[in-house]
């Protein structure tokens, strides 16, 4: 650990957006200067405060379901993926839509029609609520059980009369899912898991590099929205060891206490998190114990990785 004198902050790496909120932020962004009409977007477009607090700044109205939106008007389906009577009501209403959704949620859809088409009863492990669950589910026309936690896993009973096929919230702790994943597995042996694990790249990288950091900090400041599935699981990765971790998306939450005794502060933040955000908290500890000098990037880069816009946007919008 550093000396009091050596007080620093560890910036873990990789952290913030992800490729998928990167590209629904950017459709959004992309409607809002472009299209000259008001933009409504079904739910969060991603579960950070402040990216749609800005939106919102920016004349975006958000919505809870497609009625909420007026007939006819522009409306964009958020990154967490929907259910197909979700867009069967929005085409209902003539509603012009974009869909936002995140292309590894999308596989996770395909892979749950895939497993209901050759007959399986699926489980997905996730948490009940979720918008990506709420999706997910409806992609399965009813054959799907949701296991939540080991103890679910523990008392499920296949009464389907059918194999079981394995899918995940692609947002949950890597070690979540595999404690549900042990339980199943030794319950039903011949259960059938997909090719590739469903957790998100980004959200298992995060993970894995704040574990790695998390033993050079007295504490961790993980910055989120509480809403925000994948944030919590970096919270929860970040406090394993036993250290203190806290989950803020408002610099003004930080308390001077956190940081009393504490010489070397680690920082990292969810795959919905805003890089000027991260860089507001870091100031803001520096204004509650400027001994706060130093700045130190800790672990690696992930490769770059981008998803192409959706078609629709290119039909909607006037020529550039």
């Amino acid at each position: 650990m550093a000396t009091v004198a050596e007080k620093k902050i560890l910036l873990c790496q990789p952290r913030g957006f992800c490729a998928g909120v990167e590209r629904a932020v950017q459709i959004i962004d992309e409607l809002v200067r472009r299209s000259g009409e008001t933009v409504y977007v079904r739910k969060e477009v991603v579960h950070n405060r402040v990216v749609v607090d800005e939106f919102r700044r920016r004349g975006v109205i958000f919505v809870d379901d497609v009625e909420d939106a007026p007939e006819s008007s522009l409306l964009v389906f958020s990154a967490h993926g929907i259910a197909p009577e979700v867009r069967a009501r929005a085409e209902k209403r003539d509603q012009r839509t974009i869909d936002a959704v995140c292309p590894l949620v999308v596989k996770v859809h395909r892979e749950v029609s895939r497993f209901v088409g050759e007959g399986y009863h699926v489980l997905l492990i996730g948490h009940a609520g979720h918008e990506e669950v709420d999706g997910t589910m409806g992609h399965a026309g009813g054959h799907v059980t949701l296991i939540q936690n080991e103890a679910e896993a523990e008392s499920y009973q296949n009464t389907s009369g059918k194999a079981l096929a394995l899918v995940s919230q692609t947002t949950l702790a890597v070690s979540e899912v595999q404690r549900v994943i042990d339980v199943l597995q030794r319950r039903f042996p011949g259960i059938h898991l997909p090719a590739k694990s469903d957790i998100c790249y980004a959200t298992e990288n995060r993970q894995v590099a704040v574990r790695a950091m998390a033993p050079s900090c007295d504490a961790i400041l993980v910055i989120g929205s509480n809403n925000s599935s994948n944030s919590r699981s970096l919270r929860d990765a970040a406090g394993e060891g036993g250290r203190p971790a806290y989950l803020i998306d408002d610099p003004a939450m930080i308390q001077p206490v956190w940081l009393a005794g504490v010489t070397t502060l680690g920082v990292t933040a969810g795959a919905s998190t805003p890089e000027t955000l991260v860089a507001d908290v870091i100031e803001r500890v520096r204004q509650l114990d400027p001994a706060f000098v130093t700045v130190e990037p800790v672990g690696t880069g992930e490769p770059a990785m981008t998803f192409r816009p959706p078609r629709e946007l290119a039909e909607l919008l006037p020529p550039a």
